[in-house]
């Protein structure tokens, strides 16, 4: 309340033909004398003037600090602000929604805290903030009743939250839809009728959402321009709730129009390197084909990218449509703006407190005084995320002039060295001990190594090895490993003893070059506890052999992460020759491929769809000793089935009449994997895994054998590095061949 005392005329007179003598403040806690004196803009000396003494209270309650002001003046010609301050906010609290521990961050999202003043406004606009939030989870008629506690100088707020009941939507009818079918309307919305099995992750539970209503008939719009219905309209839902049961039918009237197919497509506007002709041959959008708003917007990135490519950073591309009604075809203009060229003044890193900052910069394909390619700054930031250094990676374009702009990259360091140390019993294993000290960036260089032994009752395992991706930050690696392992099979048991090494290049931004040489000696020993059903060939007899193998291979990775990939490729592939030196004459050839692609862009969930295969030969030139053959089973291969136990075999009949099983190996394998990837957790980085995996192994064919496994795993990026718990059940095993129910890795992809 805005209150200045009256001044009789003859006192009014009086003060304005005297200057101030003196100005006070009674009742200020938040801000100093010199502040508000400022704020005011009325000194000592200063003639009184009512208009100025009008604007200095306006100007005070601006400042949001006040509840009441108000002016007198005293007979010796002073002039007194006397200010009634608003309360402090000291506590806040809300029932009946969220959780004690998450209340604080919630209040903070709904523009409250601790240490502010009170304002009615201020806390109507966190009333309509929460309700809409409550809103979007589906509960309809949500009520928010605020409690105000006065205490000394400060208020108590109490938030009482009545969500009142969940809607769920029974039937959605889209009124004049006869040339689009109304699955694929409902499809492209956010809210749907429930699903079978619709409680599952990433699918429907029927439940509505009313703040996406306004949103919907948008969606349903963007089907038919996906389909060539320009004219096509989709008016604002018609929302129908039955108070009784709180369902819901939801109804939109569709005008379709006509299809609209391509007549022409133009590029105006284009700059000096790029060729109109060759760029059209790349556009998704073609003469004679029905229009397709979805990849209109591709191409519309397209040609963006292609300018922005030879330095035009702020270029935009706008599409003009002509339409012909009376045949119904479009004529497509993309008009280019490109503005000015762009050089990189400078390339700023931040957020990273152990990694080096040249060794963020070898990753970064831009750098002072290169013209502005968006290519090379979508690659900088997939290459960066590559590294598996950062848990978040930023690249924001900081405009200097219309000529220049600073690229910042801003980094979230995740954590890359760990101590982990464990144990645990198993059925097989029995008492199991494993330790491993282990960093991908040392001291913050980039260079990885690992220190580790496993122990347990019927394996010991050591190994060390080092690698530097970039040896003096050049295009060249080089990397060393160590091993000494023991493992008791069911039917011998395999003690070898290795060191490696290997070089390699990167070619180009995603493909990398290397030739290794690796030493193993090995010995064989016949198991004492192979039972009279499975043995092995070369278990019949001790052994010990040398393997002395040069290996040269390629890998291509365009993946935009190191551990969980939503999108790229990998593809590698590999020879190997076993007979320089040593016991075994081999050729190895090894492929691989994978495929990543997240969903969340076209269906706002974090689903990711993952394509794998491996495929592994033996060319014999002269001597394979059995351990070097090929096993299928276990976590890398088919799940579902313990290690080495998918193998040709031969068959027979002991003197008890019992089958028996000698395992032979293979020369040929090929494994393939399908994964579809859910969150299981953001918040402790834990994600769900379906799998299915096929695999086929042979002597002379790959598909002598065929089996299969389907399960989940549950993969989860602690604090001590990524672990990966499988469950998989075999699908088609052979005769005595072993299954597992259980297994797991740690510091593995996913």
């Amino acid at each position: 309340m805005n209150r200045i005392i009256p001044l009789s005329v003859t006192l009014t007179s009086l003060l304005l033909s005297q200057p101030i003598t003196k100005i006070e403040y009674k009742g200020l806690f938040h801000l100093s004398k010199d502040v508000a004196s400022e704020i005011s803009g009325i000194h000592v000396g200063d003639e009184f003037d009512i208009n100025k003494i009008d604007q200095a209270l306006k100007n005070f309650y601006k400042q949001g600090y006040f509840s009441d002001i108000w002016v007198s003046v005293t007979d010796k010609g002073g002039l007194v602000y006397n200010v009634k301050e608003k309360s402090v906010i000291s506590k806040l609290e809300m029932n009946g929604y969220s959780s004690d521990d998450e209340q604080e961050a919630l209040f903070i999202e709904l523009g409250l805290k601790k240490g502010d003043l009170y304002d009615k406004e201020k806390i109507e606009r966190a009333k309509k903030r929460l309700i809409k939030k409550i809103e979007a989870e589906g509960y309809y008629d949500t009520v928010v009743e605020v409690t105000l506690k006065p205490k000394k100088d400060s208020v108590a707020l109490t938030f009482d939250v009545n969500k009142g009941e969940k809607i769920y939507i029974k039937d959605i009818d889209f009124d004049g839809a006869k040339k689009i079918d109304t699955d694929e309307l409902e499809d492209a919305l956010a809210n749907q009728e429930e699903d079978a099995l619709g409680w599952l992750p990433g699918l429907h539970n029927g439940v509505a959402h009313i703040d996406q209503l306004e949103y919907d008939s948008f969606r349903a719009k963007d089907v038919y321009m996906k389909n060539g219905y320009l004219d096509a309209t989709v008016d604002e839902p018609l929302l129908k709730v039955d108070n009784g049961s709180y369902l819901a039918d939801i109804t939109y009237q569709v005008h379709e129009g006509e299809q609209y197919r391509i007549n022409s497509v133009h590029i105006d506007g284009l700059v000096n390197g790029l060729d109109e002709r060759e760029l059209l041959d790349e556009l998704n959008l073609i003469n004679g084909k029905v229009f397709n708003v979805a990849k209109l917007r591709k191409d519309i990135a397209f040609i963006q990218e292609k300018v922005a490519n030879l330095g035009y950073a702020y270029a935009k591309v706008t599409p003009n449509f002509k339409q012909n009604k009376q045949n119904h075809t479009v004529d497509i203009q993309f008009l280019v703006k490109a503005g000015n060229q762009v050089t990189i003044n400078d390339v700023i890193i931040s957020g990273n407190y152990a990694t080096k900052d040249r060794v963020i910069r070898r990753d970064i394909y831009l750098a002072p005084g290169d013209l502005f390619n968006l290519t090379d700054l979508k690659d900088s930031k997939s290459a960066l995320g590559r590294r598996g250094y950062f848990e978040k990676i930023d690249i924001e374009q900081q405009r200097v002039d219309a000529n220049r702009m600073n690229l910042i990259v801003k980094v979230k360091e995740t954590a890359t060295g760990s101590i982990q140390a464990g144990g645990g019993y198993g059925s097989y294993q029995h008492f199991m001990l494993n330790a491993a000290l282990s960093d991908r960036n040392i001291f913050g260089s980039g260079i990885s190594s690992s220190l580790s032994f496993d122990l347990s009752k019927v394996s010991s395992n050591y190994s060390f090895s080092i690698n530097n991706p970039r040896v003096f930050d050049s295009e060249y690696s080089l990397g060393t490993n160590i091993y000494k392992n023991k493992y008791d099979f069911p039917t011998y048991e395999h003690d070898t003893f290795g060191i490696g090494t290997n070089v390699g290049k990167q070619l180009n931004r995603n493909l990398y070059g290397y030739i290794g040489y690796s030493y193993s000696e090995n010995k064989i020993d016949t198991n004492d506890t192979t039972t009279s059903l499975v043995s092995s060939v070369f278990s019949n007899e001790d052994l010990s052999y040398a393997k002395s193998t040069f290996t040269i291979g390629l890998s291509y990775d365009s993946t935009d992460d190191y551990f969980v990939p939503r999108k790229g490729i990998i593809l590698g592939g590999s020879v190997g020759y076993s007979g320089v030196g040593g016991d075994e004459e081999f050729l190895a050839y090894s492929g691989r491929f994978g495929a990543y692609y997240g969903m969340e862009d076209i269906i706002d969930y974090d689903l990711i769809f993952r394509y794998k295969v491996r495929a592994n030969m033996l060319q014999d030139e002269g001597h394979i000793s059995g351990p070097e053959k090929l096993f299928l089973g276990g976590v890398s291969s088919v799940r579902g089935y313990q290690p080495y136990t998918i193998a040709p075999s031969d068959y027979g009949v002991n003197e008890n009449g019992d089958t028996t099983r000698t395992i032979k190996g293979g020369k040929k394998s090929l494994v393939n994997t399908l994964e579809a990837s859910i969150p299981l957790s953001v918040s402790a980085k834990m994600r769900l895994a379906f799998f299915v995996d096929y695999g086929m192994i042979g002597e002379n064919s790959f598909d002598e054998i065929r089996r299969s496994g389907y399960g989940v795993s549950i993969e989860w990026y602690s604090p001590m590095g990524p672990i990966n718990l499988v469950f998989g059940r075999a699908r088609n095993a052979g005769l005595l061949e072993r299954t597992s129910a259980f297994e797991f890795t740690m510091g593995r992809k996913f």
